[in-house]
C-alpha cells in the first residue's frame, strides 16, 4: 500500500468511526456491533503506526494520551462559568418567577416560557473547538479560571475530537425544519465553538467499577459524582480511560443566531455532541414546569445517570440576558432540587462550635451513616430554637438527610424508640473556649460569644482571612493557623505578613523547604485587589458581592491605594451614605460603619500597611467624560479586546452592561454583531462603530 492509498484509507476509517460514535452516543443507535467498530479502530491504529505522518490530533486513536502530567495549567474561561441558585419547593420557584416578572416590562412578561432539563450530578466542563477540532477542555475552577484537562477529556468517547462536517449538520437542521438555525450555522461556520456540559458516570458503569474494586480488595467509591470529578483530575490519562466516563453537553456559548435556549440544544446535537434532549422539555408556563419536576422526582431511577433535581431556564435568550446576574448566579435560571436523601442513625453527642462572628452553632455528632453515597458523621442543628422544635436528645434515633443533596440536617426524631438513657442538651451559659458569658440579642435566635479575643473566634476569622475569597494564601490552612495561634506567633491578620522562616522552623511539620514555601506564598499575596481586601476584613454581612459593590462605589485616585486612604474614606461615610448604596440595608450599613470606628480594627489595618500590604484598584476612573453613560458591546472588535474596551469605558466614568435596555445610551458594534444590534435599533439607541468609539477615548 502506498502512502497515498494509506492516507485515503485512514480518512475513510476515521469517517466511519466518527459516524458510528455519533450514532451510538448522540442518537442512541447501533448499526454495527461494538466488536466490528473495534476492528475498524484496530485497522486505523495499525495504519497510523506504520505511517506516523498520517496521525492527526483529531484522530480517534488519539483519545488516550502518553505520559502522565506533572500538574494542570490554569486557563481563563471564554466567559465566566456561573452556577445556579437552588430552590427546594414550589413556593421557592413561584417567588423566583415573581421576582423576575417585576424586573421585566409588559411585553417581555407576556413572552416568558421555559426550557427544563435534568440537573446532572457530575463535573462541569468547558470545551473549545477551533476549525471544528477539539483544542481545549477546562474544569469550572473558580468560574473565572479553570484547569486545563484537555488530554483527560479526550479519553471520553462521548466528546467528539472533531465536530461533524458542517454541511452534514446543516442538512440535518434543514431536514428537521430548522432552516433558521441552519442558516446561522452556514453564516458563522465553525472557526471557534465553545460549549459547556458535565462529565458523568452512568449508574451501570459505576456499579461495574465498584465490583472490580471490591474484587481487588479496595474500598468502593462513595458516589458517581465524586468519582467523575476525581477521575478528571487524575494526572494520568490512561487511568481515566479505564473509568468509562461519559459526558452530556447542554450549553452553547457561540452565537449561531439561536434565539432560544432550546435551539442551542438542537444545534449541539447537529454538531455531534451528546445532549439530554430526550429527557428535556419545553414548558410554556410555570404549571408545566411543576409537572416536569414531579415526573422526574418520581421517575429519576429510570435515567441511566444520577440527577439531583431539574434546571429551569427562561427560554428566550434576550429575556435571559436582560435579567442579568445577581451575585454569581443568573436570574433567568434556577436549579429545582429534589427532596432530601435520608437515612436513619443515632445522635452520639451534641457540641457547640464558635464561628468568626462569635455565633455558637450546635452540631450533632452522629453514628456514621451513608446518605446518598456520602458518609455523614455530623449534622447542623442551627440554633437552640431548632433543637427545641425537633425535641432532639443525645442518644436519640433520628432521620438525617442532605438538604438539596448537600447539607446534612436532622429531619425527624423517633421519640418512641427512646430507652430512658437519652440526655437533654442545654446551650451553655459560657463560651466553651474562653468561658465568657454568652449573650443573646433581642430579636435574634443566636447565642453569641462577645469576647473579641476568644481564640475560637480568632482562629475562624484568620481561616476566613486567608481563604480563597479573601487573601487566598496557599499553604496556610486551618491546622497551621491553629499552630501559629497556639504558639503565639500570630494574634491578628497583620501578624501573618510579619512571619519569618525562623518563626516556622521550630514548629511541628515544618522543614526548611516548607517554611520557605509558606513565607514566599505570603509575600506573593501582599498585593490584593480592593474588593478582596474588603471581603477579607470579615465585616458582618459583607461577603464577596457586597465587597465588589463597595469597591466600585468608593472614589479613590490611582490604581495603587494605601490602606490609610481606605480607612479615611470609610470613616467619612455616614450611615445614610452606606444605606444609600444598592443592596446594603440598615444592619449591614451599621456593621460597616461600626467596624471602621473600632480602635482595634484600625490598629490592625495600620499594622498591615507597615508589613507591606498594598491594595490595587482594578479599574480606576481617570476622567468623567462618560459619567453616567451606559454602554453595551456586540460583535468582534479588531483593535482591542472586549475587556480592554470595558476598562476604557469605566476609566472615563461610564458603565457597561451585558444587555440592551431602555437605559442603554450607546451600543458599540464590532464585526458580526448579534441580536443586540437589532434590539438597539428598535429602541432608538445610538450605535457606535469601533472607529467612532476609538475616537472618544483616543
Amino acid at each position: 500500500m502506498s502512502i497515498q492509498q494509506a492516507r485515503e484509507r485512514v480518512e475513510k476509517l476515521r469517517n466511519i468511526i466518527n459516524h458510528h460514535r455519533y450514532l451510538y452516543h448522540v442518537l442512541d443507535k447501533e448499526e454495527i456491533s461494538s466488536e466490528a467498530l473495534d476492528s475498524f479502530k484496530k485497522e486505523l491504529f495499525d495504519l497510523e503506526k506504520k505511517y506516523p505522518s498520517l496521525i492527526s490530533p483529531d484522530s480517534p486513536t488519539q483519545r488516550i494520551g502518553g505520559k502522565p502530567l506533572e500538574k494542570f495549567k490554569k486557563v481563563p474561561h471564554f466567559q465566566p462559568m456561573i452556577s445556579f441558585n437552588d430552590a427546594f419547593s414550589e413556593d421557592d420557584i413561584r417567588d423566583w418567577f415573581k421576582r423576575n416578572l417585576k424586573l421585566l416590562n409588559q411585553s417581555d412578561k407576556n413572552n416568558v416560557d421555559f426550557f427544563c432539563e435534568p440537573k446532572l450530578d457530575g463535573l462541569a466542563i468547558e470545551l473549545i473547538y477551533e476549525s471544528g477540532v477539539f483544542k481545549t477542555g477546562l474544569t469550572r475552577g473558580d468560574g473565572i479560571i479553570g484547569e486545563d484537562v484537555t488530554d483527560n477529556l479526550k479519553t471520553i468517547e462521548a466528546i467528539p475530537l472533531k465536530l461533524r462536517d458542517i454541511e452534514d449538520a446543516i442538512k440535518e437542521l434543514n431536514r428537521k425544519k430548522f432552516e433558521k438555525l441552519a442558516f446561522g450555522l452556514k453564516k458563522k461556520k465553525l472557526e471557534k465553538v465553545v460549549v459547556r456540559g458535565e462529565v458523568i458516570i452512568d449508574k451501570k458503569m459505576f456499579e461495574k467499577i465498584n465490583r472490580q474494586r471490591e474484587k481487588n480488595g479496595l474500598p468502593p467509591y462513595s458516589n458517581p459524582r465524586n468519582t467523575a470529578a476525581g477521575s478528571i483530575r487524575q494526572l494520568n490519562p490512561k487511568v481515566i480511560a479505564s473509568r468509562g466516563l461519559n459526558s452530556n453537553i447542554y450549553d452553547l456559548r457561540t452565537d449561531f443566531g439561536q434565539e432560544k435556549h432550546s435551539e442551542s440544544h438542537i444545534i449541539l446535537e447537529a454538531l455531534g455532541f451528546k445532549t439530554n434532549n430526550q429527557y428535556s422539555r419545553y414548558c410554556p408556563d410555570i404549571e408545566k414546569v411543576f409537572d416536569y419536576y414531579k415526573y422526574w422526582r418520581e421517575n429519576r431511577g429510570k435515567l441511566p445517570y444520577e440527577i439531583d433535581g431539574v434546571v429551569i431556564i427562561i427560554n428566550s435568550n434576550e429575556i435571559f440576558e436582560k435579567l442579568g446576574v445577581t451575585g454569581k448566579a443568573p436570574r433567568g435560571a434556577i436549579a429545582y432540587k429534589f427532596p432530601l436523601k435520608q437515612s436513619e442513625t443515632i445522635v452520639k453527642d451534641i457540641r457547640v462550635q464558635v464561628g468568626r462572628t462569635g455565633v455558637l452553632t450546635p452540631v450533632a455528632y452522629l453514628k456514621p451513616v451513608n446518605v446518598g453515597g456520602v458518609i455523614i458523621s455530623r449534622a447542623t442543628l442551627h440554633n437552640d430554637d431548632e433543637i427545641k422544635r425537633l425535641g432532639v436528645k443525645i442518644g436519640d434515633t433520628v432521620i438525617v438527610g442532605r438538604a438539596g443533596d448537600v447539607i446534612p440536617d436532622i429531619i425527624k426524631v423517633f421519640k418512641e424508640l427512646r430507652t430512658g438513657e437519652e440526655k437533654e442538651f442545654k446551650m451553655p451559659h459560657e463560651c466553651p473556649i474562653c468561658k465568657t458569658v454568652l449573650i443573646r440579642k433581642k430579636g435574634e435566635v443566636a447565642f453569641r460569644c462577645p469576647n473579641l479575643k476568644c481564640s475560637a473566634r480568632q482562629k475562624k476569622y484568620l481561616d476566613y482571612f486567608v481563604s480563597r475569597k479573601a487573601f487566598n494564601i496557599e499553604g496556610l490552612g486551618p491546622k497551621i493557623i491553629d499552630q501559629l495561634v497556639e504558639e503565639k506567633l500570630i494574634n491578628d491578620p497583620a501578624d501573618i505578613f510579619k512571619l519569618k522562616e525562623s518563626d516556622l522552623m521550630p514548629m511541628e511539620r515544618f522543614e526548611k523547604k516548607s517554611a520557605t514555601n509558606l513565607i514566599s506564598s505570603i509575600e506573593l499575596k501582599k498585593k490584593i485587589d480592593l474588593e478582596k481586601f474588603i471581603c477579607a476584613l470579615g465585616i458582618g454581612g459583607v461577603g464577596e458581592e457586597t465587597s465588589a459593590l463597595l469597591a466600585q462605589k468608593l472614589k479613590m485616585k490611582g490604581e495603587k491605594i494605601k490602606i490609610n486612604e481606605i480607612i479615611k474614606i470609610f470613616q467619612k461615610l455616614s450611615l445614610d451614605d452606606l444605606e444609600s448604596i444598592k443592596d446594603i440595608g440598615p444592619t449591614v450599613g451599621k456593621n460597616i460603619y461600626g467596624w471602621f470606628r473600632r480602635e482595634k480594627n484600625i490598629r490592625i489595618l495600620k499594622k498591615m500597611e507597615e508589613a507591606g500590604v498594598g491594595v490595587n484598584q482594578k479599574e480606576g476612573i481617570k476622567s468623567q467624560k462618560l459619567k453616567g453613560k451606559m454602554f453595551v458591546l456586540t460583535g468582534k472588535l479588531k483593535s482591542l479586546s472586549r475587556e480592554m474596551a470595558k476598562k476604557k469605558i469605566r476609566e472615563m466614568g461610564g458603565n457597561v452592561s451585558d444587555s440592551v435596555t431602555a437605559k442603554t445610551d450607546f451600543l458599540i458594534a464590532g464585526d458580526e454583531p448579534g441580536l443586540k444590534l437589532e434590539r438597539a435599533r428598535k429602541l432608538g439607541i445610538k450605535i457606535l462603530k469601533e472607529k467612532e468609539f476609538l475616537n472618544i477615548y483616543g
